[in-house]
């Protein structure tokens, strides 16, 4: 099982960036993806949440508004669209999952996730 998360970079406030999570080694029918967060001397934090591939998606109060979750299956993919990016966005962008299928539609908490993928850097400028 692998998570591979791209898109990051470096984008001015107020800007867009699509961070995309690819997976291998099974599919996202049954299973729960969360994307997180981690900024620089700051815990971990969960950003929005998927509990299988056709429920509704949960969004941190942070970033509601702005950031949209979506899946595509025939790709076992998951996207993070992010518009009017700001500055405390600023952090490395994780996307996990595990095996979810008999608890849906509550998501995961965040130590219940089984697989995660290396990160990628998203870095806002003022």
């Amino acid at each position: 099982v692998q998570l591979v998360e791209s898109g990051g970079g470096l984008v001015q406030a107020g800007g867009s960036l699509r961070l995309s999570c690819a997976a291998s080694g099974f599919t996202f029918d049954d299973y729960a993806i969360g994307w997180f967060r981690q900024a620089p001397g700051k815990e971990r934090e969960g950003v929005s949440c998927l509990a299988s591939s056709d429920s509704i998606s949960y969004y941190a109060d942070s970033v509601k508004g702005r950031f949209t979750m979506s899946s595509d299956n025939a790709k076992n993919t998951v996207y993070l669209q992010m518009n009017s990016l700001k500055p405390e966005d600023t952090a490395v962008y994780y996307c996990a999952a595990v095996w979810w299928a008999d608890r849906v539609p509550s998501c995961p908490g965040m130590y219940e996730y089984r697989y995660w993928g290396q990160g990628t850097q998203v870095t806002v400028s003022s």
